[in-house]
């Protein structure tokens, strides 16, 4: 089971590249974010055709994740649990059952957090956007150990708008003030891989220069000036079925290509 996470940035301009890269990657399950569309105006039937199930949680024009699956999505759910207030569309989930087991896919779009605040001794303050974004992955930690605790294979992927380590960055020395790489930031991801879930990339590609996501500006994808944000974490029981892992770096010199490319794993499942 082909399982890859796709941050489209807008369904309706990049359709052509998706599609293009569905047929020619042959994916099984792919969490999508940003898909910048209400589930009304999904085009769900372009997917469809090349044999996909298509589940959405959308929003007008901002966020918004589907998951699209060759085998039938079961269970499925929207909404990070936690916070029945909040009204931005960036979590879905459900099972699929491959052809030994089952396995529960979380497609997630965490909060950017930026601009942050700091206070006069220059600490990163709790509010705003920031704020948003450290609650919602307190939120996020309670989900993951839920899935911890069923013991049954299950991997959270998306895009989290985390630069985990220096080597995930080609200019980190840039980042340093940017929620994407604030302690902080950093400390609630650990936190949640700390809970036992394994990192996918970095199991199978310990190296630097591995990213994920390169800016439009300052030819960023010209210079490589690229960071490593969209990520697929495994339960232990899922992890064990993992056989391969990769990022699907070409896809950004493509025509029209979004700001990020797909990153994958495969599962003996």
């Amino acid at each position: 089971m082909k399982i890859a996470t796709y941050n489209i940035n807008g369904i309706k301009a990049r359709l052509p590249a998706l599609l293009d890269w569905l047929k020619e990657a042959d994916p099984d399950v792919v969490c999508l974010q940003e898909i910048k569309s209400v589930d009304a105006a999904f085009p769900a039937e372009e997917i469809e055709a090349l044999g996909y199930n298509v589940e959405t949680h959308g929003q007008k024009s901002f966020n918004g994740v589907a998951l699209l699956s060759k085998l039938p999505l079961e269970d499925v759910t929207r909404g990070l649990p936690g916070d029945d207030s909040d009204e931005q569309a960036r979590w879905i989930e459900a099972t699929v059952m491959g052809d030994t087991e089952a396995v529960r896919i979380c497609g997630l779009y965490l909060p950017n957090g930026n601009p942050v605040s700091f206070d006069a001794q220059g600490a990163p303050e709790r509010e705003g956007k920031y704020g948003y974004k450290l609650d919602w992955m307190d939120r996020l930690h309670a989900r993951a150990e839920a899935l911890m605790a069923a013991e049954t294979p299950a991997l959270m992927a998306g895009d989290y708008n985390i630069i985990p380590q220096r080597e995930d960055a080609a200019r980190p020395d840039a980042w340093t003030k940017d929620a994407l790489f604030l302690l902080e930031s950093r400390e609630a991801f650990r936190r949640i891989l700390n809970l036992g879930f394994t990192e996918a990339i970095r199991t199978r590609h310990p190296e630097p220069g591995l990213y994920s996501f390169w800016d439009y500006q300052a030819n960023s994808w010209e210079r490589n000036n690229g960071i490593r944000i969209d990520h697929v974490l495994m339960t232990p029981a899922c992890a064990d079925l993992m056989t391969d892992c990769g990022i699907d770096r070409d896809v950004r010199a493509r025509e029209k290509p979004s700001d990020h490319v797909p990153v994958w794993v495969e599962l003996a499942a």
